[in-house]
């Protein structure tokens, strides 16, 4: 079943702030509140994460209904990679190494700022990548 291609961006943009505020006063916990919601999107997809929520309980019935819906599971791997780097950054924080932790916070927060403000879903785009090299080799 599809989802409204909004939900997806929503999350993205307060993902973005939310690693922008790890990424400038270096908050573990913040990162850790980030691991979760990237947890959650990564294991029931991007409707299940906290932001998921919010964006079907408060932000959508204030837009109105979606006119553009995409395929769930390219936004589900990007919460995927996402957790891969918060848990990257976690384990940074926790073994002393805050350039670590910094950098993965970062790359993750990159990610997630081309989706909220571009539209480019650059962990999409892996999994469709992936697909296309899954597909050839068979």
């Amino acid at each position: 079943m599809d989802i409204d291609a909004r939900g997806p961006r929503f999350g993205a943009a307060v993902t973005t702030v939310v690693l922008a505020v790890v990424v400038i006063t270096g908050n573990v916990w913040l990162l850790a509140w980030q691991t979760l919601a990237f947890a959650l999107g990564a294991a029931g997809g991007p409707g299940r994460s906290p932001y998921g929520w919010v964006f079907r309980r408060v932000a959508r019935p204030r837009i109105g209904p979606p006119t553009e819906f995409e395929a769930p599971e390219p936004p589900r791997f990007a919460q995927t990679v996402g957790l891969v780097f918060s848990c990257v950054g976690l384990a940074g924080f926790a073994l002393g190494s805050h350039w670590l932790g910094l950098t993965a916070a970062g790359a993750a927060l990159a990610a997630a700022f081309l989706n909220a403000v571009f539209g480019y879903c650059l962990g999409c785009e892996m999994y469709l990548l992936a697909r296309r090299v899954a597909v050839r080799a068979e």
